[in-house]
């Protein structure tokens, strides 16, 4: 291959993305050394992500948790979804409210992913615009939240959802990455926290770390003595008819 150039990677391919395990070079300690810069790299991007995100939002992330709380106290739930790999961060983000082991209190959460049956026939019957909003329309209730999460922002059925959800009176949470795309657009989120990014890694990476405080922050609310579910507080017995949660 004498004389010839080297072809630049396609963006977005892994060789892009780690151009060290495709070089020519059979230099193990240079190639090393570029997996250590490689890795420090992220890591300082995803930390600095976290920093701009909490310096910006960490008020509003609390409003958030504590507007959840209440909810949740009335005996709300919590539906959760996503397209692709945001589909499993909405499952993920499901599982940490209802099963989150240890001593911390179960909350009611589902995936609206999960079901294939459901999700397929609605994509094959209607079309894939309707997956969350159709689920939303059918399970949601006043009282209920509603979080929608995308690297883009600009996922039609997620934007479909959140007009449903907000319609029923849910409290409506977003995640979104870049400049938070069409869903900083909509009307119909009550919250929208954006990673600031145009990596899909570190937006994914960011939005994990604001959905597992948004629920520590949301059982820190519930317990806290006076709270809606702490000493002193109302618990859901306490509380009024679903309907008359509203927004």
């Amino acid at each position: 291959m004498t004389g010839l150039t080297r072809s630049q990677p396609d963006p977005g391919s892994v060789e892009s993305l780690y151009p060290f395990l495709y070089s020519d070079t059979s230099d193990l300690p240079a190639v090393l050394e570029e997996v250590r810069r490689s890795t420090v790299a992220k890591a300082g991007e995803i930390t600095e992500l976290r920093r701009v995100i909490s310096a910006r939002d960490g008020g509003r992330l609390m409003a958030c948790a504590a507007d959840a709380a209440a909810r949740f106290a009335a005996g709300g739930r919590l539906l959760a979804f996503g397209n692709g790999g945001s589909a499993t961060d909405a499952q993920q983000l499901a599982t940490l409210f209802l099963n989150p082991g240890g001593t911390a209190r179960p909350l009611p959460a589902l995936g609206l992913a999960n079901d294939t049956s459901v999700v397929t026939a609605l994509c094959n019957d209607i079309g894939v615009d309707v997956i969350f909003a159709r689920q939303v329309a059918a399970f949601g209730r006043a009282g209920d939240i509603a979080v929608g999460l995308s690297t883009s922002g600009n996922s039609d059925n997620l934007l479909r959802a959140f007009d449903e959800a907000s319609r029923r009176g849910l409290l409506t949470i977003g995640l979104a990455g870049y400049g938070g795309g069409k869903m900083a657009e909509l009307d119909s989120i009550d919250y929208l926290f954006v990673a600031p990014s145009s990596s899909v890694h570190r937006i994914q990476e960011a939005q994990t770390t604001v959905y597992h405080v948004l629920w520590e922050l949301t059982l820190a609310a519930l317990d806290e003595p006076g709270g809606p579910g702490g000493p002193g507080g109302r618990d859901a017995r306490d509380q009024p008819d679903r309907a008359e949660v509203v927004r």
